[in-house]
Order: C-alpha cells, then structure tokens, then sequence
C-alpha cells in the first residue's frame, strides 16, 4: 500500500498546477494529464517489483574477506530463513570440486562463465544468499538474481580486507595475474559492486559480523519503508490532531516542486542522518566522489533515486568537469587558517559543486511526459553555473528541460555578466533585468505562487515550472558534502585528528553555503562556530547580532563582492525553521510580517540558541582590497573579493584556538579589475582576457583559470535580452521562452 502512496504523489505534481482551472474542458490539459498519470502507474509497478515483500530474496555481495558468508549466517539466524552461499551451496555442489580448484583448472575468464551459468540455473525465494567476490563480474546471472532479491553491498575498507585475507591465506582471487597486487585488484572490482547493488552497508574499520549483520537489516528496513523520508514545508502547520495527515512530499518531488505551495521552503520532516564516528574515519582516505556518493545515499531514498544511479550522475558531475582532480581541495593559507577552494569547476564559482550535479538530479526525478522550464534568479555565479550544468544533459534531457536565468543587469561584475551570457545554449537564456538580486529572487518566488499563471502554462503548453536556485533542496543538499570533505582533508593531511573540532567562515549572502555546512555538523562533523561574514550588505551581521531582520531604510549597495549583494536571503527561513523546533506557525508570520513591514524581531532564546553557534561580522570596500594586497604580499596567494571579506572577517573573530576553514566562493579571475585595483596594478582597459593574462604573469596561487580563460574569447559577442523590474514583463518572457523551447 505504501508504493500506491508515491504513485499518487506522483500524480499530485502534475495535478496542483490545474488547482484553479477547469482542466475538464481542455483536450490538451487531459492528454497531458493521461501520460503523467500513465506514468504514475509504471512507478507503482517499479516499486512493487523492488519491494522486500513476500518470497523476495537478501543478496548479499561484497570483494573477498568482506565477510558474506558469516554475516548471511547471522541474517539467516535472526530471520529464521534460508541460508545460501553461493561458494559451497551451488559451485561445489555443481562442479564436484573446489572453487580453487575450478579456477586453477579452468583459468580467470572461462571460470567467470561457467560460475555464471551455474547461478543462472539456480533459483531461491525467501532466502539470504551470499555470493561470491566474482558473481558481479558476470551480468546475466546477477540480473537473473535482482529480478527476486534486494542486492546489499558489504562496503568494507581496504586495509581491512587485506588484513583479513592474508589471516585466510588467500593469495589467488578470480582475476588477479602475476604482477597485479591484491589491493590494485580490489580497487579495479569495485567498479561492478557499484553497479549491482540496491542498499548499501558502509562497514566501518574493526566491524563485528554482528554489528555488520545488523546495518544489514537496518538497510533492508530503509528500503523498504520508501515513505519514511519525506520533506515538509517551513510553513507547514502541524496538525492537533495526531491522527491528521501531514501533507508531506517525498525527495523527488521536492526537487521537482523547487518551492512550496505555501510560500515555504522544503526540508527534511526528520532529522538529518548521522554518520558514526568510525564511519567518518573510514571516509578519511576516500576521494571526494567516494565521500559525496556515501552522504549523498543517507539522504536520498532510492526510491527516488536507486544507489547505483545516484553513483553515476556523481560520477559523471565530478570527473572530467573540474580542473582540479580532488574538487574542492584545502590549502594551508597561513596560522590556523586555510582555504577551501570551491573554485574549480567550468564555471569557476562554489556553483558549480551543486550545479553539476543537480541537472542530472532533476532530469531523473521528472517524468518523462513533462516538460519543465527552469527559473533562476543570480546574483552573480549562479547564472553561469546553471545554464553550464543544465547545457550538459543528454539530448533528450535538454529537449524537455530548459532554464532561463534572471540576473540583476548592473549588479553583477562584467566578467560574470560576460559569463553568463557566454553560457546560453540551446536550452538555456539569460535575461538582465533593471533591479537588484532581491527583485529577481523575490519576483521568481512570486511567479511559482501564481497558480493562475502556472496553470495557464502547464495547460496551454504542457509545461511546468521549477527553480535551481538554493531554494530547491536538490541544489542545496550537495553543498554538504564539501564542508564534510574539507574537514576529512584536515585529517588526512595531518593537521588535526577526527573528533577536533573546527570553525568554518563563509562569505554568505543567501544563507545556503553556510546553511550547508550546518547540515554537515548534523552529519557528525565537529564543526564549533559557524561564522558569517558579510560585506556592506550586513543584514546577516545585524540579524545574527540581534535577533532583528530589519530591511527598513536599508538599499543595497553594489560591491566588490557582488555576489553576496544580498538583502532577502532566503535559505535563513530554513535555519530558523529548525531553530525554532519545525514551528511553520511562526515561519508563516516571520516572513509575512518581513514581506509587509520589511522587518521582523525573534524571541530572545531564539537569539541565544542562533548565538550558540553562528558568530558574524562585516567587511568594507577598502578593508576588502587591503586583505587581498596584504595576503598577496605574505603567502603568493590571491583572493577574490568575497574570500577576502571571509578572511577580513575570520581575523577579527576567531579566537585561533582551532582551525579555520576559510570558504573560496569563487577564482578571483571572475574579478579582474577589482583584483588589480588591490594589487595596484595599472588597470589597462581592454578585453577581460587581456586582464586575465594579466594576472597570470605574476605566476600566483591558485593558478589561473584555464576554462575561464578560454570561455571570454567566445563569450563577447553574443546577444542577451534585457527587461524591465515588472512582474507583468517577467512573466512574458517566461512565456515567450517556453513557446521558443517546446511549442
């Protein structure tokens, strides 16, 4: 019954948009309905299919010494089923001979077909099966066993697998020749584990089979309660009554959904999964794929996107896209403070990190009748960084999803303005408009709520609307990973062990990079303080400081760092959501009261809770420049505009007692003219890669940005459109784009 739930969920996506028309007489509304609906019905028969009902099977599979076998023993005990390895149980019993012996006799590629076969002739239900380290290695039998059975990954760490097969005595595993060592062996199988299994079991370092045994069943639960991880509105109300039910949406559709019906932002209805301290020491010498693919499972149901799936769109987001192969790397700056560099990927901004990887996100979430147009509102990087990542998709993707960007006309630096719109595509459109950030935010957030507007689109050109801004908890929830990362590269580097804690200071505007790292510490990460830091902006500063948003009297000035030239920063609504214990009442009036009067004043244990961990201040113009002379001068590295208002701001607040990691937003190649006002260089007027060029002759740290080098020699030339600050005018556009795109 509860697969039926996600398929009517699934229905509801589409539904909502006709909440205030009469679809009944529309031709086109009930084509589209029928095929969102069809498909509604093959996800209910997806779900059946995968349920852990009934006669279904634990596959249990993992490299040699994972410990298959004993924890399929322990499973069996505790369930009281049927025990099968596949080892003694089938091959010997097929064979008449030892697995050691087939191998031997047979050699590594003909013993995978015969091993094969022998699976692929034998059938089970109800039982726990263990295979052995080679059964991946053949894909006609492990398809043959995934039709009746849940594939659960014993992921156990390498060392400990070399350990425990030398105690065995195993020197010869399917595969391995002479001159190939056991580990590089183990890391090249690893490959066809990933691509088999529905759960997995992240085995830390000294695990009992007991303690193995148990995750195992806590995965099986997991995956098979596909609604227990849900996600409700910041303004939900909860309802008196116990037995009512909360209107609560499941990870796909809020990504698909980007924001609220109510005016809300998505969250988790509970508590953000942990990770145990020795899971988190076995992360330490993972790459950074490895680490996003483990946090990133705990917090995405495979329901909405299967294990094996999610590790392929992480894959393809950070492997040949970024110029640095540890994507966000951290450097030792100088004291106790280093540098996050969140600078890498093609567009060169933090972005890119939940931008590479979103699209593939969302492309998967959606049905494939649905077209959807993406609306995106940037203060600077964002613009750049959603249509690179949108543009990306495979052809079939980008003829049904496409973005339109909304970027303040004067208020973004002109390398970031050439930027965005060098990166329009055939899916993808930039659009300047005569405001600020905040009109632009605030007017996409007002469109999504115009269910007359919304509707009219969805019947006249079967299109649906969503966001890629940090509102949507599909861009924000990869943000994570790279704070949790960071840390673990301070372990791995020696600097501090696991369980010593660290501050992080980021330059914020919107509230989502900081927002992140809290969900880090949520995680188990020790993150101490989290510092804020603002430019002249300094609304977070004021409001971290007192409890009062207060917008009255205050315009928003055009910095160096524009960036974080933000006065409605949307992802604080989250924050205080769970500051104030899921209270929707109070996130409801909060932000009314801030849309009508322009302020609002929290509770005074409010403020203190806020003060427990956020500490914050701001940044001038001139302070800004002099930090990028002076780290320059000191250490060979420049900064940009915004990691000098971070570290302006970390010097004057941390205490130095631990580590600070410092947030790189961006390369400082993004901001040419203000890089060289602060070095005091001759600025020459010309072109931005002459500027770049530039700056690479002084032979600095980071290095130049090749991708951002080459993207202003095709970038000058192109055209964009400009309109007025004018609800009436947006939406127009918006219509105007959607017929261009899918009519």
């Amino acid at each position: 019954m509860f697969h039926f739930n996600r398929c009517q969920h699934l229905k509801k996506i589409t539904q909502k948009c006709f909440s205030s028309i009469h679809v009944k007489t529309d031709k086109h509304a009930q084509q589209f309905l029928s095929r969102t609906f069809a498909l509604a019905e093959l996800r209910k028969s997806w779900y059946s299919t995968h349920s852990l009902v009934g006669d279904k099977n634990i596959i249990l599979m993992g490299p040699p010494g994972a410990g298959k076998t004993t924890v399929g023993r322990i499973i069996g005990q505790k369930l009281g089923c049927c025990v099968i390895d596949v080892d003694d149980d089938i091959l010997e019993k097929t064979w008449n001979m030892s697995v050691s012996e087939k191998l031997q006799d047979v050699g590594n590629e003909q013993f995978l077909e015969e091993e094969g076969k022998a699976v692929l002739n034998f059938s089970a239900s109800g039982s726990v099966i263990s295979l052995t380290g080679s059964n991946p290695m053949h894909d006609a039998s492990m398809w043959h066993l995934k039709k009746n059975g849940v594939i659960v990954y014993l992921d156990v760490p390498l060392l400990d697998l070399i350990h425990r097969l030398k105690l065995m005595k195993i020197d010869r595993i399917v595969g391995r020749n002479s001159g190939t060592s056991m580990k590089d062996l183990l890391k090249f199988r690893r490959q066809y584990y990933k691509k088999w299994y529905d759960a997995r079991v992240f085995c830390e370092s000294g695990a009992s089979p007991e303690e193995v045994a148990d995750k195992v069943l806590n995965a099986i639960k997991r995956y098979q309660d596909v609604d227990s991880e849900t996600f409700i509105s910041t303004r939900h109300v909860w309802p008196k009554d116990c037995e009512q039910k909360v209107s609560a949406k499941f990870f796909s559709e809020a990504v698909i959904e980007g924001l609220a019906s109510d005016g809300g932002l998505f969250v988790p209805a509970k508590e953000f999964p942990k990770l145990s301290c020795g899971e988190w020491k076995s992360l330490v010498g993972a790459t950074y794929i490895e680490r996003a693919q483990i946090l990133l499972e705990r917090c995405i149901h495979p329901a909405d996107i299967p294990a094996a799936r999610l590790g392929e769109m992480i894959e393809t987001a950070y492997g040949e896209n970024f110029a640095c192969s540890k994507i966000a790397p951290v450097r030792h700056l100088s004291g106790n403070q280093f540098i996050l560099e969140l600078f890498h990927g093609p567009t060169g901004s933090f972005k890119d990190l939940s931008l590479q990887l979103m699209p593939h996100i969302f492309a998967h979430c959606i049905p494939p009748s649905c077209n959807y147009m993406i609306l995106v509102a940037t203060s600077g990087d964002t613009g750049s960084a959603v249509l690179n990542g949108f543009s990306r998709l495979n052809k079939n993707d980008k003829q049904r999803i496409a973005v339109v960007t909304f970027f303040p006309e004067n208020g973004v630096s002109d390398f970031q303005k050439a930027q965005i719109i060098g990166s329009q595509r055939e899916n993808g459109w930039a659009v300047g408009v005569e405001s600020d950030f905040d009109f632009c935010q605030t007017a996409i957030k007002r469109i999504f709520n115009d269910s007359d507007f919304t509707g009219f689109l969805t019947v006249e050109y079967g299109t649906i609307l969503s966001s890629a801004n940090s509102i949507n908890w599909g861009r924000l929830l990869p943000q994570v990973v790279y704070h949790a990362s960071a840390y673990l590269d301070l372990v791995s580097q020696g600097f501090i062990s696991f369980g010593s804690p660290v501050d992080v200071c980021i330059p914020t505007g919107n509230f989502g990079n900081i927002l992140a790292a809290v969900y880090a510490k949520m995680m188990g990460i020790p993150i101490r303080k989290f510092i804020c830091a603002s430019n002249q902006n300094r609304v977070l500063t004021d409001f971290i400081k007192t409890g009062h948003y207060d917008l009255r009297e205050r315009k928003l000035a055009q910095t160096f760092s524009p960036s974080i030239d933000i006065l409605k920063s949307s992802n604080l609504e989250r924050h205080l959501h769970l500051m104030a214990n899921k209270d929707g009442q109070l996130m409801t009036e909060l932000f009314n009261q801030l849309e009508s009067q322009h302020h609002f004043q929290i509770e005074k244990v409010l403020v203190e809770k806020l003060q427990q961990d956020f500490v914050a201040d701001w940044c001038s113009e001139g302070e800004c420049l002099a930090a990028i002379n002076s780290t320059y001068n000191t250490s060979g590295y420049i900064l940009d505009p915004h990691t000098a208002v971070a570290k302006v701001v970390a010097d004057r607040v941390q205490d130095k007692t631990c580590p600070v990691i410092v947030s790189s937003t961006a390369h400082y190649s993004k901001f040419a003219p203000a890089i060289m006002q602060a070095l005091k260089i001759k600025e020459i007027n010309e072109t931005s890669s002459s500027q770049l060029y530039l700056l690479g002759s002084y032979n600095a740290l980071p290095p130049l940005h090749e991708a951002l080098l080459e993207r202003t020699k095709q970038q000058e030339k192109m055209e964009y459109q400009v309109c007025a600050a004018d609800m009436n005018v947006l939406k127009s556009h918006v219509e105007k784009l959607i017929q261009n795109q899918f009519i």
